[in-house]
């Protein structure tokens, strides 16, 4: 029986095609819309998702802020034999610390001046984010240790500067806290940024570079917050409460004046948000599905009068209410459906087409197509009940007296 109707409605579909499909055009518009919207916010999520683990999942920063608004003591800031002793008794559960020291220069060789924000790091700083070498190495232990002036630099920046990305051997002259010597490059390394990435650095004119930490952050130094990596896999939400509290005690503050910034948590929020919005705009794309259910109620309404010597027939013959009322609405269904299903295909080929042109990896869930054809199709049925009940619930002889 429900073949036969289907049968039926898919040839009643076919014997007024542009009818049929100006009838679809609001169903297919609208999943179209809730198709692109919720797979360009879910591509973003991904993106911004992307961004977070290439900072790295267990990133944090940690410092000592009064919350009181009073002032800051001395011994609120970090010194390089604590940062050692936070080594000691965390052990492993820190896989990397260092003094977050950055500084900006400008480099020169010859006429050519490059700026430069120069970031402080120890040799085992690529164990926990990856530095791409294409040439030379590396900073080394004997680099930090020995403050030498030896210096890793981004591949654009080192082309701007010696006009070869290759500039391993080669020396340049910067001014570092004031003072100004020449800088040996030891390694060339390029930046993998995804769209997202680039969209955001922008046309930035300052590159970067590595310096061995020691040559940023000296001995008596006072450290204003420390940047650390905790160990893969660690939850990052315990150790934070764990840290806060041994720094407290060890600074003589409360808990709550010891700040610890996490690049887990900060993913957590911005996640929230742009799934709450992706969420919001999806459902208002939603509401023109309402617009095409109407407009599939109305060519319901014409069907049911053109065909009301048909039902007549039908139910003359024996036809049963309920036989005639699912006839209708499985024809508004199916409608409905064949619109939802257009409406993923326009959506679809909208995000696939952007992600291609702006060369992004783009997210399209079988969730949200799932649920857009079995809505569409819940839609079909909901807005056609009245059409198929007026239907039904025809008399056979008025019906059959209908010209």
């Amino acid at each position: 029986m429900l073949l036969e109707n289907m049968s039926m409605a898919i040839h009643a579909i076919k014997a007024n095609k542009m009818r049929s499909f100006l009838t679809m055009l609001g169903i297919i518009i609208g999943i179209g819309s809730v198709i692109a919207i919720v797979s360009i916010g879910d591509t973003m999520r991904f993106m911004v998702s992307d961004l977070y683990k290439n900072a790295g999942v267990t990133l944090a920063y940690v410092y000592v802020w009064p919350k009181d608004g009073g002032d800051m003591r001395d011994s609120d800031y970090f010194t390089l034999d604590e940062m050692d002793r936070l080594k000691e008794v965390f052990g492993d559960e820190i896989s990397y610390i260092d003094s977050n020291a950055r500084t900006n220069a400008e480099a020169i060789v010859g006429r050519n001046k490059v700026k430069y924000q120069f970031e402080g790091i120890f040799s085992n700083y690529p164990q926990v984010q990856k530095i791409n070498i294409i040439y030379g190495r590396n900073l080394n232990e004997a680099d930090v240790k020995g403050r030498k002036n030896n210096v890793v630099l981004e591949a654009k920046g080192a082309k701007e500067l010696f006009g070869t990305e290759n500039a391993v051997g080669k020396t340049f002259r910067t001014t570092i806290y004031g003072n100004t010597d020449d800088y040996n490059v030891v390694g060339v390394y390029r930046e993998d940024l995804n769209p997202f990435e680039a969209m955001m650095a922008g046309t930035n004119a300052t590159r970067s570079g590595y310096v061995p930490d020691s040559l940023l952050t000296w001995p008596n130094d006072n450290i204003y917050g420390l940047r650390l990596y905790a160990k893969e896999g660690t939850d990052m939400n315990g150790f934070s409460d764990i840290l806060t509290s041994y720094l407290a005690k060890t600074k003589n503050r409360n808990k709550e004046d010891v700040t610890f910034y996490s690049v887990s948590s900060e993913m957590g929020s911005a996640d929230t948000i742009m799934g709450g919005l992706s969420a919001a705009v999806g459902g208002i794309a939603a509401i023109s599905l309402l617009v095409g259910g109407i407009g599939i109620m109305n060519i319901m309404l014409v069907s049911v009068t053109e065909r009301t010597r048909e039902i007549g027939i039908r139910k003359a013959l024996g036809a049963k209410t309920r036989d005639v009322l699912i006839q209708f609405l499985t024809e508004s269904a199916i409608l409905s459906a064949l619109g939802g299903i257009l409406g993923i295909a326009v959506g679809g080929g909208l995000v696939l087409a952007g992600g291609a042109l702006f060369g992004m990896k783009v997210v399209i869930k079988p969730t949200v197509i799932l649920v857009a054809v079995g809505f569409s199709a819940l839609v079909g049925l909901f807005f056609g009940i009245y059409p198929a009940s007026k239907a039904a619930k025809a008399d056979p002889i008025d019906a059959l007296r209908y010209e």
